[in-house]
């Protein structure tokens, strides 16, 4: 038997740290592999990148204000060559609005998930980790909102606050609070007696640190694929208020603003309103398809790792 030289470099063992590393990249490696490969998710992303790619790019290649764009002579031109989706009874240019207006609406979309997520989420594990007396109050404000549609509810805070983009914004986050609010509740509630949760409260772990690194981790998944699959509904929301008036308002070229513009004059230049509305499903409908394939490249089912 030969001794072991003593300058001989042992092989070493990875830590538990760095194999939750790998593991966690290998998920989401493989959760992204599974989306690039599925149809909805394909279609998805190549929408919504380039609804984003307008919202970003247009305003840089063409400044534009709303407020001068105005030409009484070429009111209500039908589409053509010059002006391809026509011009509104101002004479201004239906193309370049619905170019500008995409910024109008993921900018409110993006700004209402986003606050909506965190704060849904927040409540959602605080609710669901201590339970008791804070689980029963939450819960019955919950569904105090929810005892009210949305697009009723959103109306009756836009007019609390005033109408305009910050208004819709904080009346479309208030209203999706509750939904993600009781998803996160019951995920908190099947994960904070699971045997690496109770490891962590044995050993002295404070419940602000087994929130922020055992709860949350495992809900960040669901919290994205709600968040993308909530972002139609909320640009419906927005779309909603601005055709009402109270959402963004006239001449900002916002999608349900050109709408409702365009309502009296739908028999004569329906292009008025076919192609906001069109803008807008197609957003809602690239959002919709990106969510569902983030379910289904984020389901748990279907990785072949636990």
């Amino acid at each position: 038997m030969s001794a072991t030289p003593e300058n001989a470099t042992l092989p070493s063992t990875p830590s538990s740290e760095s194999l939750q590393m790998n593991m966690s990249r290998s998920l989401w490696e493989d959760a992204w592999r599974r989306l690039i490969r599925g149809r909805n998710g394909q279609i998805g992303m190549v929408i919504v990148a380039l609804v984003m790619l307008i919202a970003v790019v247009t305003p840089i290649v063409d400044p534009y204000d709303p407020t001068t764009d105005s030409d009484l002579t070429h009111s209500r031109l039908p589409p053509s060559a010059q002006h391809l989706f026509g011009t509104d009874r101002l004479g201004r240019d239906v193309f370049r609005r619905v170019m500008h207006g995409a910024q109008y609406s993921l900018a409110v979309a993006l700004a209402s998930i986003i606050a909506g997520s965190v704060i849904s989420t927040a409540i959602g594990m605080v609710a669901g980790y201590f339970g008791g007396a804070v689980d029963s109050l939450i819960l019955r404000l919950m569904e105090l909102m929810q005892a009210f549609p949305s697009i009723p509810l959103a109306i009756a805070i836009v007019a609390v606050i005033g109408p305009g983009l910050v208004g819709t914004v904080l009346a479309v986050t208030i209203v999706g609070i509750p939904g993600g609010m009781r998803v996160a509740r019951a995920l908190t509630l099947s994960l904070k007696n699971l045997d690496y949760v109770e490891a962590g409260r044995s050993l002295g772990a404070g419940n602000l640190h087994i929130l922020m690194r055992h709860i949350l981790p495992n809900l960040i998944s669901f919290v994205v694929v709600g968040a993308t699959l909530g972002v139609g509904g909320v640009i419906l929301t927005a779309a909603a208020l601005g055709f009402l008036g109270l959402g963004a308002q006239p001449p900002a070229p916002e999608w349900g603003v050109m709408i409702a513009d365009a309502v009296p004059f739908l028999r004569q230049s329906p292009n008025l309103a076919l192609f906001p509305g069109l803008a807008i499903m197609i957003t809602v409908l690239g959002f919709n398809l990106l969510g569902d394939g983030l379910r289904d490249a984020l389901d748990p089912s279907l990785s072949g790792t636990a």
